[in-house]
C-alpha cells in the first residue's frame, strides 16, 4: 500500500488589492467616493442582479455592450471612459463576465456594471451607465504553505495527481533536479519530499509560487535541496554544504518527456533494419516541443544533416561538443557562431531527416568521443558563498526536521513545527 501525505504546513495570507486599485478614467467622480462603494468591486453588488457568462468568440467589446443590453452610443462612451484602463482589443473570447442589472431574472432592467475576468484573479470594473466609468480591482489570494510526499509506482505524473498535489510541482521538481535526477529514469520506489507555497484565489490553486525545500531519494541515497536566494541571480537551490544543485550541463536537453532509444554499438535500425551504432539517446516528445542547449557555448553548425535532418551543434568547451537532430524548426535568430546559455531553447523536436516519428536525437562527444549522454558525469557550478552558510545550514535542518516529522507515520501537523519553518 503506497503512504503518500498532503498536509499543511504553513499558512499565510497575501491579500492582493486589500483596498480597491481604482483608476481614473476621465474627469469624474472617483468609484471609490460614491456612497454605494463596497470592497473590493466599488459598488453594492447586493443591490444588483448577477447574470454570468462569457466573451463570446469573435466578439468586440461594442458588440458585447449591445448584446448585454447597452445602446451603441453608450457602449462607444464606455469605451472611450475606459480608453486609459483597459485595451479593449485584448478581450478575450470565453473570459468570464458578470453583468449587474437593475433587476432580474425574467426582466433584466438596465445594466449597471460589468465585470471582465482579465484572469483568474485580476477584474475589470465597468459602470454602464453616466458617469461612465472603468477601474480595476483583484480577489484575495492567499498563500499556503504545503507538504507533499510522493512516492514513484507508476510514474510521476500519476503519482502526484494520486497524492492529490498539483501536477505543477513535476515541471518545478526538474527544473531544480534538472543537473543530478533523469527524470526519464525515476524508478519504482524513488521518492519526493516536498515544502512549497501554493497560491490560491476562491478555492482553486492559481500557481507553485515556490518550492521552500526538496528531499528526492533512491534507496539509501538522498539529494535535498534548499531554497536561498543569495541576490546574485543564479542559482536558488543548494545541498546542505553549500554545493550548488546547477551543474554545467543539464541532465536532458528538454522537458520531461519519454526515451524511445538509448544510447547503443550495436542497434536495429528502426528504417533501414540493419543493425549500427546509436550514439545517441532518442526523446520521443511531440512536434514542437522546445528543446534547449544543455550548456553555455557557441553555436558551431546549423543546418541539415542528411537523415539526421535539421540540426544543431554546439561547443561548450575544449571537452565537451552536443547536437540535436530531427528538429521541425530552428530557434528564431540562431545563427553559427552565436553564444546561447544554458537551458535557452534553440530548436523544436520534429521527424525531419530519417524518423519514423517526432522525436530528438540528442548526442555527446567528449574529447572528440561519443559517450553516452544519460552516464556523462557533469561538474557543480560555483557553491554558495562562505557568508551564507549558516542561514544555508540553519534552513536545511530546520525543513529536514519538518519532513522527518510529517513523514512519520499517523504523525500530525501541529502549530510548533509550523512556527519552527516559519521564514
Amino acid at each position: 500500500m503506497r503512504a503518500i501525505t498532503l498536509a499543511a504546513v504553513l499558512v499565510s495570507a497575501l491579500v492582493l488589492g486589500q483596498s480597491c486599485n481604482f483608476r481614473k478614467a476621465s474627469p469624474m467622480e472617483e468609484p471609490a467616493e460614491k456612497k454605494d462603494t463596497v470592497y473590493p468591486l466599488g459598488f453594492c453588488t447586493d443591490s444588483f442582479y448577477c447574470a454570468h457568462g462569457a466573451v463570446k468568440n469573435g466578439e468586440v467589446f461594442a458588440t458585447m455592450l449591445r448584446r448585454l443590453g447597452m445602446d451603441q452610443g453608450g457602449a462607444m462612451e464606455l469605451a472611450a471612459a475606459g480608453d486609459s484602463v483597459f485595451d479593449m482589443r485584448k478581450l478575450r473570447s470565453g473570459n468570464a463576465i458578470h453583468a449587474y442589472y437593475t433587476c432580474g431574472p425574467d426582466t433584466l432592467g438596465e445594466l449597471k456594471y460589468l465585470i471582465y475576468d482579465n484572469n483568474r484573479v485580476d477584474m475589470t470594473i465597468f459602470r454602464c451607465t453616466e458617469p461612465y466609468g472603468v477601474w480595476t480591482a483583484s480577489r484575495q489570494v492567499d498563500t499556503l504553505r504545503r507538504f507533499a510526499d510522493v512516492t514513484i509506482h507508476s510514474s510521476l505524473w500519476n503519482d502526484m495527481k494520486a497524492a492529490d498535489a498539483p501536477v505543477q510541482l513535476i515541471l518545478d521538481l526538474s527544473d531544480i533536479y534538472a543537473w543530478t535526477v533523469d527524470f526519464f529514469g525515476l524508478q519504482d520506489g524513488d521518492r519526493f519530499r516536498v515544502i512549497y507555497d501554493e497560491r490560491v484565489c476562491e478555492g482553486e490553486i492559481i500557481d507553485i509560487s515556490a518550492i521552500h525545500y526538496s528531499l528526492f531519494s533512491r534507496g539509501e541515497k538522498d539529494i535535498p535541496a534548499i531554497r536561498l536566494d543569495t541576490g546574485d541571480g543564479g542559482n536558488l537551490y543548494w545541498a546542505p554544504d553549500g554545493e550548488s544543485l546547477r551543474k554545467a550541463f543539464l541532465k536532458a536537453p528538454l522537458q520531461f518527456k519519454r526515451i524511445s532509444s538509448g544510447f547503443s554499438y550495436h542497434r536495429k535500425h528502426p528504417v533501414h533494419g540493419t543493425v549500427r551504432p546509436h550514439t545517441a539517446v532518442d526523446y520521443a516528445a511531440p512536434t514542437g516541443t522546445p528543446v534547449m542547449s544543455i550548456g553555455d557555448g557557441t553555436v558551431i553548425s546549423k543546418g541539415w544533416a542528411g537523415g539526421g535532418g535539421n540540426t544543431v551543434k554546439i561547443r561548450h568547451n575544449s571537452v565537451y561538443t552536443t547536437s540535436y537532430m530531427h528538429l521541425s524548426k530552428y530557434a528564431s535568430g540562431l545563427k553559427v557562431g552565436q553564444r546561447v546559455s544554458q537551458g535557452q531553447v534553440i530548436g523544436y523536436v520534429g521527424m525531419t531527416g530519417t524518423a519514423t516519428g517526432p522525436h530528438l536525437d540528442f548526442r555527446v562527444w567528449k574529447n572528440g568521443t561519443p559517450i553516452n549522454p544519460l552516464t556523462m558525469e557533469s561538474p557543480a557550478a560555483d557553491p554558495i558563498s562562505p557568508e551564507y552558510l549558516p542561514r544555508l545550514d540553519s534552513l536545511g535542518k530546520a525543513f529536514a526536521s519538518v519532513v522527518d516529522s510529517l513523514s512519520a507515520p499517523g504523525k500530525p501537523v501541529d502549530q510548533e513545527n509550523n512556527q519552527n519553518t516559519q521564514i
